[in-house]
């Protein structure tokens, strides 16, 4: 029976120390650490291979669930992998011990307010975006084709893959402006 420990932050310029440390002082014998945002569970590769190989009577340790899992649709997948294979789940920072009934409890309300910040979060980003394009500021991203070129070019005939090609980008991006130029009739 092993202690594993996983460790996560959301961004490159973060540090993973404290979580490590915590880990180590909690027994794990493995920690798995990555640096990558908590939204996708498919795009977590670490996490991903840690759930492959934890084996029964194993305890996957975290420090808070929110470095584990953002949504309860993806905390619900994690706790159910753990249940299948016979592990648990321990979250040192807040009292989670799935081998205990109150503990998979308090997990599944952990779940629900985690997703709910998450939600409420990404709510005042969209706010705070409508502010600043109402104020001149927000201006979105960089468009990443020149959309002049590309009317060009199809003029000239060249079709999407050429078009792509010349200018280095994908063909979907140039399908997305012939497209419009065919609504506007341009």
């Amino acid at each position: 029976m092993s202690m594993i420990g996983y460790a996560r932050v959301s961004s490159v310029g973060q540090s993973l120390e404290v979580q490590k440390q915590k880990l180590t002082n909690e027994g794990c014998d493995i920690i798995r650490e990555e640096k990558v945002s908590g939204r996708k569970l498919e795009n977590r590769p670490e996490l991903k291979t840690l759930l492959e190989f934890i084996r029964e009577g194993d305890t996957l340790v975290v420090c808070k669930i929110d470095r584990l899992a953002r949504s309860v649709g993806d905390l619900s997948h994690i706790v159910q992998r753990l249940t299948e294979i016979g592990a648990n789940l321990k979250v040192i920072d807040q009292p989670v011990d799935t081998s205990t009934p109150i503990g998979k409890c308090f997990l599944q309300m952990l779940g629900v307010f985690a997703e709910f910040e998450n939600d409420i979060r990404a709510e005042r980003q969209r706010d705070g975006i409508v502010r600043a394009k109402e104020r001149g500021v927000y201006k979105g991203r960089k468009q990443s084709i020149d959309r002049g070129k590309v009317k060009e070019l199809y003029i000239k005939g060249l079709g999407a893959t050429k078009i792509a090609q010349e200018l280095g980008c994908g063909r979907a991006s140039v399908y997305r402006v012939i497209d419009e130029m065919r609504g506007r009739n341009i």
